[in-house]
């Protein structure tokens, strides 16, 4: 793997490691619909702005419904399925359920697509996901139907980033990363915005904390990182673009001990260390 396409994935996962708190800040005041609606529309529509400013369009016409598809799967169904999570889970129990993305983007690229694997690649995930159960703190949450809910939710979402990530490499030739990018995430605020409106009222009185942290996962979580997430997956595939998923945990436990001076323990040092494992496994070319 190049270092500049190593680089935009540390700096993917320190923007997604943030998602989760900002989640947990946004979707108890704006409600879970409303959370994710923001975060695609706001999202969509600084990226259009960018994109007219580059003198580029979208070819909405010709490309509506890979926009559409990508933005429904890939975004607007994960995104209400995180956001939902958030009001039942702690944000680290989200983040481990997170970093199972590439192990279902190769279960469904064996079972659909025939692609080949290996013991190095499979032992590289497994690595990873273990890394990640040592890292994050799960604390004393009893297992509630309601957290049972909330795991089943990421778990959704979790499957939904790896079809949609099979769907954009195959399918999507002709769509640039920023095309793809703004489209998508307009997809997404398209695909949400009826059932929003119909579920749930619209927050006219919502604390500022919790708009600001919606306006964030916008611009930074949705906006910046699914600009670089589409560039590194144009460049590297699925299941490489995914194991950014096991670090987004790094960064959030250390986003945690930065801002809020929660303890950084032995069993974080060794998770990271399996992480860096998982990475150099499941990227390393002959």
């Amino acid at each position: 793997m190049r270092a500049i396409v190593l680089y935009r994935l540390l700096l993917l996962a320190a923007v997604w490691g943030a998602s989760f708190l900002f989640m947990r800040i946004a979707a108890p005041a704006l409600g879970f619909w409303w959370t994710a609606e923001i975060r695609g529309g706001l999202a969509g529509l600084a990226l259009l702005a960018l994109l007219a400013l580059s003198g580029k369009h979208l070819a909405w016409r010709k490309n509506w419904r890979s926009y559409m598809l990508i933005g429904g799967v890939g975004s607007a169904i994960p995104f209400v399925m995180y956001s939902y999570a958030a009001l039942k889970i702690p944000a680290g129990y989200s983040a481990i359920v997170n970093s199972t993305s590439p192990l279902w983007s190769v279960f469904l690229g064996l079972l659909f697509w025939k692609q080949a694997w290996s013991w190095r690649i499979f032992g590289g995930l497994l690595c990873g996901v273990a890394g990640v159960s040592l890292l994050v703190r799960l604390g004393p949450v009893a297992l509630t139907v309601d957290v049972l809910i909330g795991i089943f939710c990421c778990l959704c979402a979790t499957i939904c980033y790896a079809v949609a990530g099979e769907y954009t490499k195959r399918f999507s030739e002709g769509i640039t990363p920023q095309m793809m990018t703004a489209g998508s995430q307009l997809g997404a605020a398209l695909f949400l915005l009826s059932p929003t409106l119909a579920f749930e009222p619209i927050p006219v009185h919502a604390p500022m904390h919790a708009l600001v942290a919606a306006a964030a996962l916008a611009l930074l979580c949705s906006a910046l990182a699914y600009s670089l997430y589409f560039k590194i997956l144009q460049e590297v595939g699925p299941v490489k673009t995914l194991t950014v998923a096991f670090l987004i945990p790094v960064f959030a436990l250390f986003w945690s001990w930065l801002f809020l001076d929660e303890q950084i323990t032995v069993s974080m040092v060794a998770g990271c260390a399996l992480v860096v494992t998982a990475m150099a496994l499941v990227s390393y070319k002959k």
